[in-house]
């Protein structure tokens, strides 16, 4: 942990002193919340997000925890468009129960993608002109077989952000996941999510959420529901740390999901 810790200061010094005097805007990663930014990195930059999540479950008194470590690598290809690489990582499953005792170890599958910035946002045109991007991606079954999915899942999210009075932004996302349910049926699942944020200085910024990363019918698994609230600090403007709460608000989802992480960009 102590070395983990020590590079993740470096690679924040690294990312401060390699494109130093560079008139950039501050790094703006899609974690920690489900509602990702309709920017893009920028061309020849490269940022990576990596974190550690924890969730945990209670239903019909099994009590389950899943730890995982999500990562996204962002490649900026041209000024609008980014090349997208991302996964839950390693991935640690505990269930136990009155008749039950689970331990489960392996990778989950791997997601890669592009996000296009369509438009730039005019916060003087109001609600008119939102910041507008588009991301299109597929996830592939390349994880451990307990964690694995069945075959490619290809989706699309729309991206539109708000500039708001007071320093607030508002963003909001709809998409579309083709994926399979357990009895192996293919099904077209909705996605939706809308956040609230706040900036209270240059370094810090705050957001309650609320999601749904899947809308789908009983048959094909229900849809899957939570309240969200986090924040972040920006330790330079290349590096940035977070941390979030999820609270599940139905059956199907998790009922708490704790997260922190890193962004830095290079």
């Amino acid at each position: 942990m102590r070395k983990s810790i020590v590079a993740c200061l470096a690679g924040c010094l690294l990312a401060g002193t390699v494109h130093a005097g560079q008139d950039d805007d501050p790094i703006e990663p899609d974690r920690p919340d489900f509602v990702d930014s309709s920017k893009v990195v920028g061309k020849g930059r490269v940022q990576l997000e990596a974190g550690y999540a924890v969730e945990r479950n209670r239903d019909a008194g099994v009590r389950e925890r899943t730890g995982s470590t999500p990562a996204l690598l962002r490649i900026g290809v041209s000024d609008t468009l980014e090349a997208r690489v991302e996964t839950e990582g390693r991935m640690r499953y505990r269930a136990d129960g009155p008749d039950l005792r689970e331990r489960v170890r392996g990778w989950d599958d791997t997601t890669i993608g592009v996000k296009w910035r369509v438009t730039e946002g005019d916060p003087d045109a109001g609600w008119r002109r939102p910041a507008f991007g588009l991301i299109a991606d597929a996830a592939f079954d390349t994880g451990s077989s307990f964690f694995r999915g069945q075959g490619v899942r290809p989706g699309l999210r729309a991206v539109a952000e708000w500039e708001l009075p007071q320093g607030l932004s508002l963003g909001v996302m709809p998409g579309v996941v083709r994926d399979h349910d357990d009895a192996g049926r293919r099904a077209v699942n909705g996605v939706f999510a809308v956040s609230l944020g706040k900036d209270w200085s240059e370094r810090l910024h705050t957001f309650v959420e609320l999601a749904a990363p899947r809308i789908a019918r009983a048959r094909h698994g229900g849809t899957e529901a939570s309240f969200d609230i986090g924040g972040a600090w920006a330790l330079t403007k290349d590096c940035e740390i977070d941390a979030a709460l999820q609270r599940g608000l139905n059956h199907r989802t998790a009922d708490l999901l704790w997260t922190v992480g890193l962004s830095i960009r290079l």
